[in-house]
């Protein structure tokens, strides 16, 4: 009898690995919680949010689940590994102890100084006279304002002088746009390079990587506008050097190793966003602890290997015995949002051209929703068209043409993916 697999979450993500873990004959069931249209093609979708640990791990022992694979940030730092472990279900994913790396940024940054990771200056605050105190010391030089908790990859505020820096803890600390996430901000120093996205597998010990790839986070071409969640990405990244995957190396076993000593072991997936200086020597952004998304979405299409073999064998600290291998091929993604994506936008329009892509091309779903009408928005971004070439130029013409074919009233979307990109 195959695994019967629970996932939490309802984006692109998710869809993408689902759809990845329908290809593997060691998979009897999936379901996901509490998914989207896409997902719904895939497996069982249950009304469940993710945060609402009580029930997942009802829904858990209802439908008799035996493996956990964690793909989002919100139930991890909840405890839903630790409590599905104690019913007696294999998970693949951090404990709630390990998952402060990215549930609490002024935990992780305190971290990175304990685990030798090179990281950006920083300071912490709670208090907001304090934190406006100490953006006047520094003058108008350039900074980020962070809500230290999670806040769905928006919490991260560019500044570009003092008046810009003060504007922005007035946005997280008292108009609470981040909510309790902007409790505690971060204030650190920009970091000068490019970034790029590495993605690893651990088990604790050992750590695989995916290949890297590159998003696309801010709303409009040019990298202009609010920072979303992801507007687009490819794979493999042009910054990915021998160099650059050789810090990633060092950075993971650095987490992984101070954080067994510390008596709370890294297993799942861990996602250190770097920026690669001058010298080519990566630095920690910060850390997520779950795959990435978009992300995800131009980097597991490509594994060649049985995906739940994979996390299994990483959940259960045997990742050193699968040789994971990876086609050659590009992968580009571009993220189709609705009108006014990251702000306010509105929901419920139709999608039409779903079914015109070509062949080959994927169309990963993030907020969709079926009605009587058929497949409508249900969020802020909506799809992710994916396509594969030999080289990311072709790919990227692919995925331009096919996300040509797909419309939704308000539809907006970055035309600048992957451009340039030889």
């Amino acid at each position: 009898m195959g695994a019967r697999v629970l996932m939490v979450g309802s984006g692109a993500r998710e869809h993408t690995i689902a759809w990845k873990l329908t290809q593997s004959p060691l998979v009897d069931a999936i379901f996901i919680a509490p998914g989207n249209a896409g997902t719904a093609m895939c497996g069982t979708n249950l009304k469940i949010q993710p945060k609402d640990i009580d029930s997942l791990v009802r829904a858990a022992k209802e439908h008799e689940i035996d493996f956990y694979l964690a793909s989002m940030d919100d139930p991890q730092p909840l405890g839903l590994v630790d409590r599905l472990t104690a019913e007696g279900i294999l998970c693949y994913g951090p404990t709630q102890a390990a998952a402060q790396i990215e549930a609490s940024k002024a935990w992780a940054k305190a971290f990175m100084d304990r685990a030798g990771i090179p990281t950006a200056n920083w300071a912490e605050f709670s208090d907001h006279a304090a934190a406006v105190e100490y953006i006047k010391q520094r003058g108008d030089k350039p900074c980020w304002v962070k809500a230290s908790g999670l806040a769905a990859g928006k919490g991260a505020i560019g500044c570009n002088d003092m008046a810009e820096a003060l504007e922005a803890l007035d946005i997280a600390m008292v108009r609470r746009d981040f909510g309790s996430a902007g409790d505690t901000v971060v204030i650190e120093e920009p970091l000068v390079g490019v970034e790029a996205s590495a993605q690893a597998f651990c088990d604790g010990k050992t750590a695989v990587f995916l290949p890297f790839s590159t998003d696309y986070k801010r709303a409009h071409d040019n990298d202009r506008g609010l920072n979303t969640g992801g507007m687009g990405a490819y794979c493999p990244s042009a910054n990915a050097s021998d160099d650059v995957l050789a810090g990633a190396r060092d950075v993971v076993q650095r987490v992984m190793t101070t954080m067994t000593a510390e008596g709370h072991p890294y297993a799942g997936t861990l996602y250190p966003g770097l920026m690669i200086g001058p010298d080519g020597q990566p630095s920690v952004i910060e850390f997520n602890a779950r795959f990435g998304d978009p992300e995800t979405q131009v980097v597991i299409p490509r594994l060649e290997n049985d995906l739940f073999e994979v996390c299994k064998a990483a959940a259960e600290g045997r990742l050193d015995e699968i040789d994971v291998r990876w086609s050659d091929d590009c992968l580009v993604g571009v993220v189709l949002a609705s009108g006014g994506y990251p702000a306010t936008y509105k929901i419920g329009y139709v999608i039409e051209g779903l079914d015109s892509v070509d062949p080959g091309v994927q169309v990963f779903h993030h907020g969709t929703a079926n009605d009587a009408r058929g497949i409508v928005t249900n969020g802020g971004r909506i799809v992710t068209v994916v396509a594969r070439g030999r080289t990311v130029p072709e790919a990227r013409a692919k995925a331009y043409d096919n996300v040509r074919r797909i419309s939704f009233v308000d539809m907006q979307y970055r035309t600048d993916i992957a451009a340039g990109i030889e």
